[in-house]
């Protein structure tokens, strides 16, 4: 029978060559050619089912559990992005809150230390200023002797010019006194 179809085939070119027309498309070889072609489909139907479909599928499912555990991965990985973020977050909070108690128990140390140098200070100087106080008094009672004394001396020398006859020294003492003590 291959050799029948095969002188088919060959006279149906030859006819469709003679006619001036296509090969393929002779009616006589329709039938061999619809036979070779149903052959030729199945054989690549089972090729195909068999042998290239398993194996894209095989791929294709490696290929799509690949990406599943890619995302899932990436997944935990943002979650423990998130995470890391808000721990992060939180250890700046508390470091922004240590740092603000340090910042204040600083300056209340300090507030303490310029406390107690004001006071020290404020003493030092209510000392130099009794100091200095007493130190003017001295030197008033002082200067007021030395104003007595030379207001008694002028006033003997301006006596005993006057009036020489009476130069009492006791009565001129206490002239002078009461004068300079209003």
């Amino acid at each position: 029978m291959a050799t029948s179809t095969t002188e088919g085939a060959a006279h149906g070119a030859e006819v469709a060559h003679e006619a001036g027309g296509i090969p393929q498309l002779a009616i006589e070889t329709f039938p061999s050619q619809i036979f070779w072609l149903f052959v030729a489909l199945v054989a690549i139907y089972f090729l195909l089912s068999r042998v290239a479909l398993p194996r894209i599928g095989a791929t294709i499912e490696e290929r799509q559990d690949a990406i599943s555990n890619d995302i899932e991965r990436a997944a935990d990985y943002r979650r423990q992005a998130e995470a890391a973020e808000a721990a992060y977050d939180q250890a700046l909070a508390d470091a922004r809150a240590e740092a603000g108690r340090i910042a204040d128990k600083t300056r209340a140390e300090i507030q303490v230390e310029i406390d107690a140098a004001m006071t020290k200070a404020d003493e030092q100087i209510n000392a130099q200023s009794a100091e200095s106080e007493a130190r003017i008094a001295t030197i008033r009672d002082e200067a007021a002797v030395a104003v007595q004394a030379v207001a008694r001396d002028t006033a003997q020398a301006l006596v005993a010019a006057l009036a020489p006859d009476v130069a009492d020294a006791s009565a001129i003492d206490a002239a002078v006194a009461a004068r300079t003590n209003s």
